[in-house]
């Protein structure tokens, strides 16, 4: 499977896979800009701006966007990141014009009035209070801010309430003006699209930005680690144990991949099978392993009852001794990597998928990653790295989370502390 990119005169650039069998077309514009790129006074811009773009601009009002799509059969949305926005639309064969026009209309003809921004000021409000009753959304939240501490990769994508309420329409268009800079984009596309044809929307639509294609402003993430705790009562408590990990450009990230699986990444991995399986310790748990282009943290989650608690760290703790102590066997090592490569081939098969990998290592790395690539680079993944990297693993300071265990939270987060540190 391959992909045909073209680079605009303004930097801007064009990528598409054709999947001939689809009736239907995956396509966006994807910005290297996200909450990391923001000041402390901007916490939450990012996610601000991404709502307002479907607010109205100097064409259409919000109706008429949702309507247009809609008139098509098509859908569309946005989404914030630490390091990137996204702005996407599904529509059938022959109507990518459509969505590619709607998507130019709402980043460079915005209109934030006032009413409108006054209104998504409240649904933002309202996402930032939905977080506070999800002990999911709490338990990550402090495992990045433990992990980063006063960095902008530590802080909630969504904002505060204080910031939220701060931004005017003069913010956002100012963050739009210094971010979303020709250069720092990447139109995507996969499905039944001709590249083209996309090239020439794109060139019709977006050929006239301008920029210097300097957008700075990344701070370098550095690890921490440390505890945080939520005494905040829920049905069952959430621990989260995370440790620094290779960023996504390191060859050691696809060591990270392949040890969160066979440790916790399904059915068959040494915690499903020893914490559930055997013990009945809780309903899920799991492992996994992200990158940022310079700093990543693999981290193991479960939720069980409070009274369980004390049993699950220890049994987590004896399975990370046993890790770091003993090289994988060769059967369970060849699982992990059969189901991250599957994992890889299957989101072939998705035009969203497909679209979104291709603009995320455009932006990443200014080229492709062919899948031949990177399964190389998981059957490179041995044994002895395995048992290297969870030794490296445990010799670093965790971040410790514990949210739902009321008083007793900060106790089983010191217990915690102790069973990460072999």
């Amino acid at each position: 499977m391959t992909a045909t990119l073209t680079t605009l005169a303004n930097g801007l650039r064009v990528v598409t896979h054709t999947m001939p069998h689809l009736e239907t077309v995956s396509l966006g514009l994807w910005v290297g800009t996200g909450a990391r790129h923001e000041t402390e006074r901007q916490h939450g811009i990012s996610h601000f701006l991404e709502h307002m773009a479907f607010k109205g601009t100097k064409r259409r009002s919000a109706q008429q966007i949702a309507e247009e799509i809609e008139e098509v059969g098509g859908e569309l949305n946005a989404a914030t990141s630490l390091e990137t926005t996204a702005y996407f639309a599904r529509v059938l064969k022959g109507d990518a014009g459509v969505a590619l026009g709607l998507i130019a209309d709402i980043l460079q003809n915005s209109a934030f009035r006032k009413p409108e921004l006054e209104g998504e000021r409240q649904v933002i409000l309202q996402e930032i209070a939905a977080t506070r009753d999800s002990p999911d959304d709490i338990a990550y939240d402090l495992l990045h801010d433990a992990a980063f501490p006063q960095q902008p990769v530590g802080r909630a994508i969504l904002g505060t309430p204080d910031s939220v309420r701060r931004f005017t329409a003069v913010d956002l268009r100012g963050f739009l003006r210094r971010r979303y800079q020709p250069a720092n984009m990447v139109i995507s596309a996969a499905g039944a699209i001709r590249h083209a044809s996309l090239v020439r929307h794109a060139e019709a639509l977006f050929g006239g930005l301008s920029g210097s294609g300097r957008t700075g402003g990344e701070r370098p993430a550095t690890y921490v680690g440390g505890t945080r705790v939520s005494e905040k009562p829920f049905e069952q408590s959430h621990l989260l144990i995370g440790f620094p990990s290779p960023s996504y450009r390191e060859d050691a990230f696809f060591t990270a991949q392949v040890f969160s699986g066979l440790f916790g990444g399904g059915m068959s991995s040494r915690l499903f099978q020893e914490v559930r399986e055997r013990r009945g310790l809780c309903y899920a748990i799991y492992s996994t392993a992200w990158g940022l282009r310079d700093a990543g943290i693999l981290g193991i989650h479960a939720a069980t009852g409070a009274d369980l608690m004390g049993a699950l760290i220890d049994v987590i703790g004896a399975e990370l001794k046993r890790a770091a102590e003993q090289m994988p066997s060769g059967p369970e090592l060849a699982r992990a990597k059969a189901q991250l490569k599957a994992g890889l081939l299957m989101s072939l098969e998705s035009s969203s998928a497909r679209a979104e990998q291709m603009a995320r290592q455009i932006l990443s790395y200014n080229k492709f990653l062919s899948t031949d690539e990177l399964i190389a680079k998981v059957d490179d993944v041995t044994p002895e790295r395995v048992r290297a990297f969870v030794g490296e693993l445990t010799q670093s300071a965790p971040a410790i989370v514990v949210v739902g265990s009321g008083r007793k939270s900060l106790k089983h987060a010191q217990r915690a502390e102790g069973i990460a540190r072999i």
